[in-house]
């Protein structure tokens, strides 16, 4: 429920769901937008290639495809009656990982149950299903008076959204609420979710496969990557959602997707379900200089630093490497994803487009007398905002990062605000100390401590507190006072963090688990050191939230005023920017030119596997795929016109973060490929879409089928899909 200031400084947030909410959809413009499912009757659909009724992806008073989709942090899909879903390679990246010995790597190996009984739990994994959403915009606004300040405004919508959703979820057991903002400060919805606990691993194919490429090729084309997994969710004996048990029974799906091992063809129509994370398409141009100029570079460099480190403290440990590896590779994605994004922002002049475009809209406003009493001056607001955040921006994001990213001072925090927010009335509570979420809360800290590694959470401790002791605005804070006085500020750094871990007692699970229901008082007795520190940047911690919901409070007023404004000056309709709930998009299968002279065909196949692998990490490719080519064994996954089994597929359907394991559809409504990835040229889909250069990247359903047939020999589960041999 609660975000940060700069995701919801995006404004418009626009998923549209019911009549109410409409800011007249047009298909117009269908070709780009993530589209509110609700919303698909409006888009013409059978004209641009579906060969199905709208109804049958989704209808109030029907079953439809909607409901064959999930959400696993990303996007999945059921593919079989008994709760089998189809997702990526690095969705379930985390879960292979946490399952992972020295002795048993399923990420360097993969991981085959060959019967119900082998599946093993996918820890850290929960799955919803959107059931029902409805307008409580009404409800949301009415918690808030126009006499509140900035910051209070902020805290009442946000109780407000903590009683709807306890109402809900009390009056619909075993269901999961959430309220989703859609246009800022304006209209929100409530949705609920049937919520799945147990999710286990079926099939993960060996890193070599699933993330074929690394780093090298990710946010590239043309792609190779065999990036997918299968997983299976369960519930109790008694059909109810349960944490994971043995006695628990495989998930019946309301509905499941039928898949296609024809697969498609170039210049085939294809949509995409899922949850897509965030664009930012309606935001103003101080919001982007802000993005541009502070926080992406700063973030990509303090994860390349971040990622240095690990990959040298598990060059020669294996073992070290596995607890790393899940943290590297989210860390890698986000880090190239934001130099493509920069490169992009700076390539097609981003900022100076918008700020073109609000030059034209304050003239717009200055040539109406009513529209100047209404709007003057409301962009200049916008930049003060931002002028705020970048006073302070390097000193929030070194002390987000001392939380975040330093395990023990985050299992440190955690402990002291449980101690502080668990004594309060349930509505009262942060969220994570929630009763709803608490036990997910304990939850995570477990699975950190899981994959904790000391010498990598010291040195990134140390060099955020030498980051920090540059920093004026962090000279009254003690954690930094004696470094920064210092005339050897490494040593004196190195000193204090051994200091603190010589004598913490947080890396003992029993210990943390027990801290972690102890009222302050007892904490103080346990004198712990790391929870000392963190009990004593409490308060800064606090001064920060305020100060980040102030500026929410402040956006959240300004954001409708603009949304009204650039309604009347476009005079044309708005495409919903994405916010993580279930959407559509569309569009077909296609090639592109990225650069003068350079033109790309819209399918990879085996053969360029092969072409690429060097026998190193990451174009390893396992011997027995040269095997199966050698022996021209491709079963009936060859289509007529290829020299092998299609690999990869591209397509200019409009996706983002989150779409991740979405899957893509033909015309029929069957599954042909599993979204992953977006071309470099696309990292700038957030804020700008182009029937250009954007193209979203799939893994071919005739490569996962062949995959899990030929080379894993794992045919029953093409048999359990309704594919088997001969079907």
């Amino acid at each position: 429920m609660k975000k940060s200031p700069k995701r919801r400084a995006l404004g418009a947030a626009i998923l549209i769901l019911l009549p109410a909410l409409v800011i007249a959809l047009s298909p117009s413009r269908s070709d780009e937008g993530m589209w509110p499912v609700s919303e698909i009757r409006k888009l013409d659909l059978r004209a641009k290639g579906l060969e199905i009724a709208p109804e049958e992806i989704f209808s109030p008073d029907r079953i439809g495809l909607v409901y064959g989709i999930v959400q696993l942090g990303a996007t999945g899909s059921f593919v079989s009656p008994d709760g089998l879903i189809l997702t990526n390679h690095h969705v379930a990246f985390g879960a292979a990982q946490a399952a992972s010995t020295s002795g048993n790597d399923y990420i360097r190996n993969g991981f085959l149950a060959r019967t119900r009984g082998e599946e093993i739990e996918a820890k850290g994994m929960t799955a919803r299903i959107t059931e029902s959403f409805r307008d409580v915009s009404a409800q949301v606004l009415g918690a808030v008076r126009p006499s509140m300040d900035a910051a209070a405004r902020t805290k009442a919508a946000e109780q407000r959204t903590k009683e709807i959703v306890a109402a809900a979820e009390k009056a619909n057991p075993g269901k999961r609420a959430e309220v989703s903002e859609m246009f800022a400060g304006k209209t929100y919805v409530l949705f609920l979710y049937t919520y799945l606990k147990d999710i286990r691993l079926v099939y993960v194919p060996p890193r070599s496969i699933g993330e074929f490429g690394g780093e090298e090729d990710n946010w590239m084309w043309p792609r190779h990557t065999g990036d997918f997994s299968f997983l299976r969710a369960y519930i109790g004996p008694d059909g109810t959602p349960a944490d994971f048990s043995k006695a628990n029974v495989p998930y019946k799906p309301k509905k499941h997707l039928k898949v296609a091992p024809q697969g498609v063809r170039e210049n085939d129509f294809v949509f995409l379900l899922g949850y897509p994370g965030r664009t930012f398409r309606h935001t103003t141009s101080p919001f982007l200089a802000y993005e541009e100029e502070v926080r992406m570079p700063y973030v990509a460099d303090w994860y390349a630093w971040q990622i240095t480190l690990m990959k040298k403290m598990g060059e020669s440990d294996r073992a070290v490497a596995l607890k790393h590896a899940a943290r590297i590779k989210g860390l890698a994605n986000t880090m190239k994803n934001y130099r493509g994004k920069l490169q992009g922002m700076e390539r097609v002049g981003i900022v100076a487009r918008k700020k073109e475009e609000e030059r034209l809209l304050e003239s717009f406003i200055a040539a109406d007398s009513a529209k100047k009493a209404s709007y003057s001056g409301l962009l200049a607001k916008f930049a003060a905002v931002y002028d705020e955040m970048r006073g302070i921006a390097e000193y929030r994001m070194v002390m987000n990062y001392l939380r975040s990213n330093v395990n023990l001072l985050n299992f440190a925090a955690t402990i002291n605000e449980a101690s502080l927010e668990r004594p309060k009335k349930d509505l009262e509570r942060e969220p994570d100390y929630m009763d709803r979420n608490f036990a997910q809360t304990k939850r995570r800290v477990g699975l950190a401590l899981d994959n904790y590694y000391e010498p990598t959470d010291r040195a990134v401790f140390k060099e955020l507190l030498l980051r920090g002791a540059r920093l004026a605005q962090a000279q009254g804070l003690p954690v930094f006072a004696a470094i920064t006085a210092a005339a050897d500020k490494d040593k004196a750094a190195e000193a204090f963090v051994a200091n603190l871990y010589g004598r913490t007692r947080l890396t003992d699970k029993n210990f943390v688990r027990t801290a972690l229901d102890k009222p302050a008082a007892d904490l103080k007795v346990m004198n712990d050191p790391l929870v000392e520190l963190a009990a004593a940047l409490y308060p800064e911690y606090k001064k920060l939230r305020k100060q980040e919901d102030a500026w929410s409070g402040t956006l959240d007023a300004l954001y409708p005023l603009l949304l009204e404004v650039k309604s009347q000056f476009q005079a044309k309709d708005f495409i919903p920017d994405a916010n993580s709930t279930l959407r559509l998009t569309f569009g077909r299968v296609k090639g592109y030119s990225p650069a003068d002279a350079v033109s790309y065909g819209p399918f990879t196949t085996l053969d360029g596997v092969l072409e690429k692998t060097t026998g190193r990490e990451p174009f390893d490719t396992p011997a027995k795929l040269f095997d199966l080519r050698k022996a021209g064994d491709f079963g009936r996954f060859k289509p007529e016109g290829f020299k092998s089994v299609p690999a990869c597929v591209l397509y200019d359907a409009d996706t983002t973060g989150g779409n991740s394991g979405s899957p893509v559809l033909n015309a029929r409504g069957e599954l042909v490929a599993v979204n992953f990835d977006r071309t470099y040229e696309a990292t700038i889909n957030d804020y700008a879409w182009s029937a250009d250069y954007s193209r979203s990247i799939g893994v071919d359903i005739r490569y996962v089928l062949w995959v899990t047939e030929k080379f894993a020999g794992a045919g029953f589960l093409l048999e359990e899909m309704g594919v088997g041999d001969g079907k």
